[in-house]
């Protein structure tokens, strides 16, 4: 690995930051726009690697060349451009940066005081006029530990106590100071919502609706029904707009109402639906909710159940985001198995993603997906590390609306990647390096210059110093 100091300062990262927000103007469909920009880096040469592409395959001594933040050539004896750095990556694996699906770090930052805990807006059981990005605190630290965990991107989503929570956010795992300066460029915002035990214990226990499951499917169609009449009057203003004359002069445009502006948009396509969901039968019934109302849903999040109706998610385009072995903490998650996730995967067209909810599993993203594969090898499924590695980079990118730029090693995407000094998925893997937009990020070699957390300057164990 390289010893020369290669990651630029931290305050040159938050100056990059402040710069680039002069460089956003909002407008009123987008009225906090992304103002992260990629810092400039020489190009990046790496040689001689395992590559897994994310894609399903597997290239032995191959390099990888980055060039402007992205991936320019991938191949055999790639020549250098010059002022490249050269990296020798005999011996180590190379995959593209792994990809969060269900996060919340920043809105349920470290130290976990009630203070910091902005995740859940549980005033109301539907809740979409909020915005995940408007609580993420961007000096938690666990996007640090999560960078060093491989993890370049993640989806921030509000809570799941609600029935319809609010809106997620797309980030880039890079240091700012503004959650803006994270914002993935482009990408789409998700819409939280939750079926099963959370939104009938939250509203149940306070004598209100919904307190049962049934009030928790009529709670959801009594909001799409309004939102569909607000589509319908928006659509009616346009129309006379467009007609002119009279008509034109006389139209008044529909009150504008924040919750149903979420939903209209995910009506129309444009908010991707993420469904925190456990059990079959509920998944099965939100798919036909999906129907009656047109509506489409990315992805069930948790999904103990998924295996069990894998074949009709695959054929409804629906992913299931999961967990490799949690189980049982609660009647809706009982009938989890430890093959969830690779059964998934084997439906035809099936899209398995391995999700961390978690600020520690965030962390070892690789490992969870190599309990499912062992799993699925177990059982006799025709898996190979090449094909799990899916799990947790280019299939999240699919639901997230992301993957034409990130999630595989593919010329002309983004030069999102990581170094591992062996096979991901052993126990005793380690990311060297992790680059975001071929910066060099993350560099295990020289951790001084990875940017701290403000909250963790000053900290001795992050200087080494305790044992």
């Amino acid at each position: 690995m390289p010893t020369k100091r290669v990651f630029p300062a931290r305050i040159a990262v938050v100056f990059a930051s402040l710069a680039s927000t002069v460089l956003a103007h909002a407008t009123p469909s987008d009225p906090y726009p992304s103002t992260y920009v990629a810092a400039t880096a020489a190009p990046v040469l790496i040689q001689g690697a395992t590559v897994l592409t994310g894609t399903g395959e597997r290239l032995e001594d191959t390099d990888v060349l980055i060039v402007n933040g992205a991936i320019a050539a991938v191949g055999h004896a790639l020549a250098a451009p010059a002022g490249a750095r050269m990296i020798d990556a005999r011996g180590l694996t190379v995959t593209p940066g792994l990809i969060d699906i269900h996060s919340h770090l920043g809105v349920y930052p470290s130290p976990g005081l009630a203070s910091l805990a902005d995740g859940n807006e549980m005033t109301a059981p539907v809740t979409a006029n909020v915005w995940a990005e408007h609580s993420i605190w961007p000096v938690d630290p666990g996007f640090e530990t999560a960078l060093e965990g491989g993890v370049t991107s993640l989806e921030i989503l509000p809570g799941s106590g609600n029935l319809i929570g609010g809106r997620g956010v797309v980030v880039k795992n890079v240091a700012a100071i503004t959650y803006q300066a994270m914002k993935f460029p482009g990408a789409p915002q998700g819409l939280k919502m939750a079926c099963g035990e959370n939104p009938k214990r939250v509203y149940g226990t306070r004598n209100q609706a919904p307190s049962t499951r049934m009030g928790n499917v009529a709670g959801y169609r009594a909001q799409w029904i309004e939102a569909q009449a607000y589509v319908r009057e928006q659509a009616d203003y346009e129309a006379k707009l467009r007609a002119g004359g009279k008509e034109a002069q006389e139209a008044r445009p529909p009150k504008r109402d924040l919750r149903l502006d979420t939903l209209a948009g995910a009506l129309k396509g444009e908010i991707p639906i993420q469904m925190h969901c456990y059990r079959a039968d509920e998944m099965a019934t939100m798919i036909d909710m999906s129907k009656e109302f047109g509506f489409h849903i990315a992805a069930f999040h948790h999904a103990s159940e998924a295996y069990k109706i894998a074949n009709r998610l695959a054929d409804a385009g629906i992913c299931a985001a999961m967990w490799a072995d949690w189980w049982g903490f609660k009647m809706e998650s009982f009938d989890g198995i430890q093959e969830n996730i690779a059964l998934v995967d084997a439906a035809p067209n099936g899209c398995a993603i391995v999700h961390s909810d978690s600020a520690e599993d965030i962390q070892r993203l690789n490992q969870e997906a190599a309990k499912a594969l062992s799993r699925g090898q177990a059982m006799g499924l025709d898996l190979t590390p090449a094909r799990a590695l899916r799990w947790i980079t280019l299939n999240p990118a699919r639901a997230l609306g992301i993957a034409d730029r990130t999630g595989s090693i593919e010329v002309g995407k983004m030069a999102d990647v990581v170094l591992w000094n062996r096979d991901p998925f052993s126990v005793y893997a380690l990311a060297m390096q992790v680059y975001v937009d071929g910066v060099l990020q993350f560099d295990r070699a020289h951790p001084s210059t990875t940017p701290r957390s403000d909250f963790l300057l000053g900290q001795p164990a992050t200087r080494g110093e305790l044992p």
